[in-house]
């Protein structure tokens, strides 16, 4: 009877093991990146919408890059701020997101990454010698972390990461493993909207209710797009030695998102040059919290000047001294 189980299991696996979660189809790479009024295209022609915040007169640029489920639109608050304190925004839709093509599938970590180099070269080339940083938000931290250290990564000034997505594989129990490994692989197409998880993004109880009418926030995901972001926060993860550039790490003590211990553990491995922001009353989505403009104008200050005006930076550990 073991050894029919067994049997049973083998042959599970390998049934399993001759599927692959969905990612998304490209095209020939045969062109060269542009960048168009309203979005940028990338070599195999993908067409990712964009939205510019344009200062009257650019002292820094950011490009931020969105977080799951969200699109361009989740940074319009801060923007619209940021461009009265002389800091042009550029905003895009990633692969599978927004308004772009296959939304809902998800991309490989290599075309995310790909997409942020092609954006970065072609707002330099516009920008000239303006400071450029990136900014990410949750998994969008998760594609910057993991860009940046890539060696033909272009010129940027710093990064900013805002509740980077840092959740990979090595904080989830063998338990989990197996069942978003086994989920993706069977059922990779089956979609789940996360109610009942009692988890909650933000205070701000309008922005959430906002987000839910909105048609472009995705609201019902792919088991295997799961699988993917969980795969970019395990890349993201291992990142913070590799971390020179300037960096400025944001997170929020009431954040249900992503979990305290692997931030804390990240943290504590990046260079003892980044800053680290700690706001008591922030949630996951800190750029649109009640308390956002504490952050926003944190950020326009740490970019100009290297300062946060709120008084939220700390020092390097215990991040969290109830862990």
């Amino acid at each position: 009877m073991r050894y029919f189980a067994l049997a049973i299991l083998m042959t599970t696996l390998l049934l399993v093991g001759g599927c692959s979660p969905l990612v998304q189809r490209t095209g020939a790479e045969n062109r060269s990146p542009a960048m168009k009024k309203n979005a940028f295209y990338m070599r195999d022609g993908a067409r990712l919408p964009l939205k510019i915040w344009k200062a009257e007169k650019t002292e820094a640029v950011l490009i931020a890059v969105h977080g799951f489920n969200d699109y361009r639109n989740g940074f319009a608050f801060p923007a619209s701020w940021w461009l009265q304190k002389g800091i042009t925004t550029y905003a895009y839709d990633q692969r599978g997101f927004g308004e772009t093509e296959q939304r809902g599938v998800w991309a490989s970590d290599k075309l995310l990454i790909s997409d942020l180099k092609s954006i970065v070269r072609l707002v330099r080339q516009k920008e000239g010698s303006k400071p450029i940083y990136l900014i990410g938000e949750s998994m969008g931290g998760a594609v910057v972390m993991s860009s940046v250290v890539e060696k033909d990564f272009p010129k940027i000034d710093g990064i900013i990461l805002s509740a980077p997505a840092v959740w990979g594989w090595q904080s989830l129990n063998p338990f989990y493993k197996m069942s978003l490994w086994v989920s993706a692989h069977l059922f990779g197409g089956v979609k789940a909207t996360g109610k009942g998880l009692g988890i909650q993004a933000s205070d701000n109880i309008p922005m959430l209710r906002n987000l839910g009418r909105d048609p472009l926030f995705i609201k019902k995901t792919r088991i295997d797009a799961v699988y993917g972001i969980v795969g970019i926060m395990d890349r993201a993860y291992d990142t913070p030695e590799k971390l020179t550039l300037p960096t400025l790490v944001l997170y929020g003590a009431n954040d249900e998102v992503i979990p305290k211990p692997p931030v804390e553990d990240v943290v504590a491995r990046l260079p003892k040059s980044a800053d680290i922001a700690l706001y008591k009353d922030g949630w996951h989505l800190l750029m649109r919290d009640l308390q956002a403009p504490v952050v926003w104008k944190d950020i326009a200050h740490w970019v100009k000047k290297r300062e946060l005006p709120s008084g939220s930076k700390i020092s390097r550990l215990p991040l969290f001294p109830d862990l």
